[in-house]
């Protein structure tokens, strides 16, 4: 009979393998809808069954069914890295089980979370003293801002964004029922501060690096402008923040230390596994103003503010554990290089389409995302994303821009070469060929 050990030395020896092969896989999945369910037995099983039988049917079944972000050749949406220490901390965290309901419910999975997000803001540059979390998602981050705002501001009933605003924010609107009001973005897809109507509003969202084209919303003046009208200002930095770590890219986060609250991913761009979004914010009372509610079974002797008071979750995962070991494991200097190799990376990338005749950038890029397209109809450029994809070799994800079907290549995984993003243009100039 296998033990946990043993089983266990199994699990690491297919992961550390699966990374070790995962760029000789398709990126994109090739199955068709509903083929893995297919392939999966309708019951659970009647007896129990060995752990070698789920690295079977893991290799076997759900294998060709997994789009791999873990690819060095993943250029779709942003690309992301569960990184070595991050995945073996991931399995520290379901081995202890926290469950941080309260303080007092497990006191290192608060207070590492509290100190852990202090270091991170330390190395993205942030000012000292703002109240910081874990949500699981920047888009629960986007709820708990828009929520405070709400109740912060009773009787306003707006939120003000840019076009080009992530969905979330859409979403978020919907759910709190607040009214949404987009306003348009200038010749590099930035939101026109000029045109921000702030009237009824309870928060305003910028964004510094947009989905669809990394675009840097005018923080500085929609701060004074926010500031003026009492607004609660959220800077959605989910892609773009974990940049902040450089120095010398300081200057593309202007104004967002007068943020009323931040959002950025370390699941995305800073090698930690998901789901892991840090928050943080100036106005902590106000978070608990709108979110805190201890029933009479949860209340305790203890002087502390659990986390659970600041956001919508009571119970939360020991998230900051993964997060603590890739910031000890990567240190300061390792986060920067990396960082720099993608924005090298992605200026290479660039430079070829540039130089090559029948293609064009189409957006600034100020960091690792390129915005590009073939010349031709949308239709052809569309046909080429779908022979890229289907060929296995690299996935690309596309996007509008000025009414213009766009493809966009970010780079972001840790592992990516530039034998990867040369393969890539390779790969894009050869389909455009055949087409």
């Amino acid at each position: 009979m296998s033990s946990f050990r043993d089983d266990g030395a199994a699990a690491l020896e297919w992961a550390a393998s699966y990374l070790e092969r995962v760029r000789e896989l398709p990126v994109l999945s090739r199955v068709e809808p509903g083929a893995i369910r297919a392939a999966l037995p309708e019951r659970a099983p009647e007896t129990a069954e060995p752990f070698s039988a789920v690295l079977r049917d893991l290799d076997d079944v759900l294998l060709p069914g997994l789009t791999h972000w873990q690819s060095p050749r993943y250029f779709a949406y942003f690309a992301t890295t569960a990184s070595e220490p991050g995945i073996l901390a991931e399995l520290l965290v379901a081995a202890l089980n926290q469950v941080g309901i309260l303080w007092r419910a497990s006191p290192a999975l608060q207070e590492l979370e509290e100190v852990t997000l202090e270091w991170l803001a330390d190395l993205l540059g942030l000012p000292a003293g703002m109240h910081g979390h874990i949500e699981d998602t920047a888009s629960t981050g986007l709820v708990t801002a828009l929520a405070a705002a709400r109740a912060a501001s009773p009787g306003k009933r707006v939120v003000v964004c840019s076009e080009h605003t992530h969905s979330s924010t859409a979403k978020a609107a919907r759910l709190l029922e607040l009214e949404l009001r987009p306003v348009p973005g200038d010749r590099h897809h930035a939101m026109r501060a000029d045109e921000v109507d702030l009237r009824d509003a309870c928060a305003l969202v910028a964004t510094i690096g947009t989905t669809s084209s990394t675009a840097i919303d005018p923080v500085p003046q929609l701060a004074e402008l926010c500031a003026e009208a009492g607004v609660w200002l959220h800077v959605d930095a989910a892609y773009a923040g974990s940049a902040a770590v450089c120095p010398e890219l300081r200057h593309l986060f202007a104004g967002w230390e007068r943020a009323d609250s931040i959002g950025v991913n370390p699941h995305k761009w800073l090698f930690t596994p998901m789901d892991c979004s840090a928050f943080w914010s100036r106005r902590p009372d106000d978070l608990r103003a709108a979110f805190s509610l201890v029933p009479e079974y949860l209340r305790v002797s203890e002087d502390v503010v659990s986390l659970s008071e600041y956001g919508v979750p009571l119970g939360r995962r020991f998230r900051a554990l993964k997060l603590w070991a890739v910031l000890r494991c990567y240190g300061r200097e390792g986060l920067q290089a990396v960082i720099r190799e993608h924005l090298g990376l992605a200026a290479l990338f660039e430079q070829w389409v540039r130089d090559a005749p029948g293609w064009e950038v189409v957006a600034p890029r100020p960091f690792s995302l390129v915005c590009f397209r073939r010349e031709g109809t949308d239709e052809e450029n569309e046909a080429l994303l779908e022979r890229v994809n289907a060929s296995g070799e690299a996935f690309l994800s596309h996007t509008r821009l000025d009414g213009r079907l766009v493809l966009r290549l970010a780079i972001g995984n840790a592992r990516t070469t530039e034998d990867d993003v040369r393969h890539a243009w390779e790969l894009l100039r050869r389909e455009a060929g055949s087409g």
